[in-house]
């Protein structure tokens, strides 16, 4: 075996010195497949190797690399800040004047006149008459009688049993989370405005104005006083006259002929109202408007947004599971029947009839004519000037100066640096294998064999 071996290894060192193939490949590779100009020797070992070497080729690929860049931008914050400014505000003052006005002051006067009247008096008189009437009046009587009942007596037993039952108890736990919220701050602004108003003025002035008056005046007229039927006929209506005393124009028969008691007449006075117009002069007050100007401040407000971050408490709530046993009562009831008896009342009630006498009032009327005399009032109103003083209040307008303070809002710039990530391209070189067209082996019909391969097959 050892002997083969080196038959093997001299074989190969002689096919090495004699056969011009490159060296990298240390003779394992055959070159049966080469063309005939690659496997002729050759003097340079240079062209037998550029000849038959495989072929590469530089490839240029795009390769995008991730690079981190600090790039700048312009932020605006809003800073408010108090400016100065100068306005004018008007002052008023209320001052007083005297004022001579003249009134008319009606003094009433009370007084009395005396008027007579005819009054019909009317004359009640209360009388009897007696009235039987049948009453029936009841009689009670309470009986008893015997009832018999069943009564269901309750027996209560109270018994206990036990009873797991399971609680959650809840464990409470307090966090915070930060939360930015908005508000809203209120910027008010002062202004002013022209407001018209009206001031009325009392002018006083007299005009004459017709008022309806009038007086009573008494006249006497003649009216009858006996119809043909003997009734006498007053100022107040028509009464019945009694027969018995006869009629008051001399008849001596009770009959009521217009032949026998002819009509008389009777002499009344009687008032009559007497209108008429009086000129009477009054003293009337008329307002005069006048339109003033007069500035008025009133306040602008806006809402401006600021952002506050502030931490937000919130309760987180978690159950903890507990069997807890206890005994329970309940109560077991039974029934016993018992029977009672008792005696009932009940009424039974009868009437009785019998009769009662009684007296029942009733009222009888007479009217009876009257002569009265009363007293009247009346008013008498008469006027007098006279002149008073007053106050009338006045206002004086003086403008004043003032310095005031408002919120101005600024925007100021500032730059902040953030970081971008960006993707860089990269062009990388490489060498790829490619098929020559001096070359055989790239066919992948041509089988390449080796030396050693040649050598054992």
């Amino acid at each position: 075996m050892n002997h083969l071996r080196r038959i093997a290894t001299a074989t190969l060192l002689t096919l090495v010195g004699s056969v011009p193939a490159f060296a990298g490949y240390c003779g394992a590779d055959g070159y049966d497949c080469c063309p005939t100009e690659a496997a002729a020797p050759c003097d340079d070992y240079q062209v037998a190797k550029s000849c038959c070497a495989p072929k590469y080729k530089i490839v240029k690929e795009t390769v995008w690399d991730k690079q981190v860049q600090t790039c700048c931008k312009t932020v605006h914050d809003y800073v408010t800040c108090k400016v100065p400014y100068t306005y004018t505000k008007n002052e008023y003052k209320t001052c007083y004047r005297d004022e001579c006005y003249t009134v008319r002051v009606p003094c009433y006067k009370t007084c009395y006149r005396t008027e007579t009247y005819r009054q019909c008096v009317p004359c009640y008189k209360t009388c009897y008459k007696t009235v039987v009437q049948k009453i029936r009046k009841p009689c009670y009587k309470t009986c008893y009688r015997d009832v018999c009942y069943t009564v269901r007596k309750p027996c209560y037993k109270t018994c206990y049993r036990d009873v797991c039952y399971t609680i959650r108890k809840p464990v409470y736990r307090t966090c915070y989370k930060t939360v930015c919220c908005t508000t809203y701050k209120t910027k008010t602004k002062t202004c002013y405005r022209d407001v018209c108003y009206t001031v009325c003025k009392p002018v006083h002035y007299t005009k004459c104005v017709d008022v309806c008056t009038g007086y009573w005046k008494t006249i006497t007229e003649e009216v009858p006083c006996c119809d043909p039927c003997c009734r006498k006929k007053g100022l107040f209506g028509i009464l019945p006259i009694n027969h018995e005393e006869g009629c008051d124009t001399g008849c001596e028969t009770d009959c009521c002929d217009v032949k026998c008691c002819p009509p008389k007449t009777m002499t009344c006075c009687r008032r009559v109202w007497c209108p008429r117009v009086e000129k009477r002069k009054v003293s009337c007050v008329r307002y005069e408007t006048k339109v003033c100007k007069k500035r008025v401040p009133y306040t602008v407000c806006c809402q401006v947004p600021c952002t506050v971050t502030k931490k937000v408490p919130y309760t987180v709530c978690s159950y903890c599971e507990q069997v807890v046993r206890r005994r329970v009562p309940y109560t077991v009831c039974t029934w016993k029947v018992q029977t009672c008896r008792k005696r009932v009342p009940y009424t039974v009630c009868s009437y009785t009839e019998h009769c009662v006498c009684k007296k029942v009032p009733y009222t009888v009327c007479t009217y009876k004519t009257r002569c009265c005399t009363r007293k009247v009032p009346y008013t008498t109103c008469t006027y007098r000037c006279e002149v008073r003083h007053r106050k009338v209040p006045y206002t004086v307008c003086k403008p004043v100066c003032c310095t005031g303070y408002r919120t101005v809002t600024k925007c100021v710039p500032r730059t902040v640096k953030y970081n971008v990530t960006k993707c860089v391209p990269r062009t990388v070189c490489r060498k790829v294998p490619c098929c020559d067209p001096c070359e055989a082996c790239c066919d992948p019909c041509c089988e390449k064999r080796g030396l050693l391969e040649r050598i054992f097959h």
